[in-house]
C-alpha cells in the first residue's frame, strides 16, 4: 500500500472518529463502500452522514446536505439532496465548523 493510500485510510479513520465523538449516540452501518452514521439504524432515512474514501481524498457526505446551514460554503455538490466535503491528506479543517454541520445533520435526520 502506498504512503498516500495509508494517509487516506488514516484520514478516513480520523473523520469517522470525529463524527462518533460529535454524535456519540450514532450507530454505524457499512454501506456503499463507506461507513454511514445513523441515529435510527432500523430506518434508511436516519443516516445523517458518511465517510467514503477515493484514490485522492476522504469524503464526509451528508445525505440531506441541502438542508444544512452552511454560511462558509464548505459543502460541495449540486445534486438534489446530497452534499459533501473532500479532505486530502495533509488538509486541515475547521473543527468547530465541521462539528456544527455534523450536529445539524444528526438533528435533521
Amino acid at each position: 500500500m502506498s504512503e498516500t493510500a495509508m494517509d487516506l485510510v488514516a484520514l478516513g479513520n480520523a473523520l469517522e472518529m470525529f463524527v462518533q465523538q460529535t454524535v456519540p449516540a450514532a450507530s454505524t452501518v457499512s454501506k456503499y463502500g463507506g461507513l454511514l452514521f445513523t441515529l435510527k439504524p432500523e430506518k434508511k432515512e436516519g443516516q445523517f452522514c458518511g465517510v467514503f474514501l477515493s484514490s485522492k481524498h476522504a469524503k464526509l457526505s451528508f445525505g440531506k446536505g441541502y438542508l444544512l446551514d452552511d454560511p462558509e460554503s464548505m459543502l460541495q455538490g449540486n445534486g438534489k439532496y446530497r452534499r459533501h466535503i473532500n479532505f486530502a491528506p495533509g488538509d486541515t479543517f475547521q473543527t468547530a465548523y465541521i462539528e456544527m454541520l455534523i450536529r445539524q445533520a444528526a438533528e435533521r435526520s
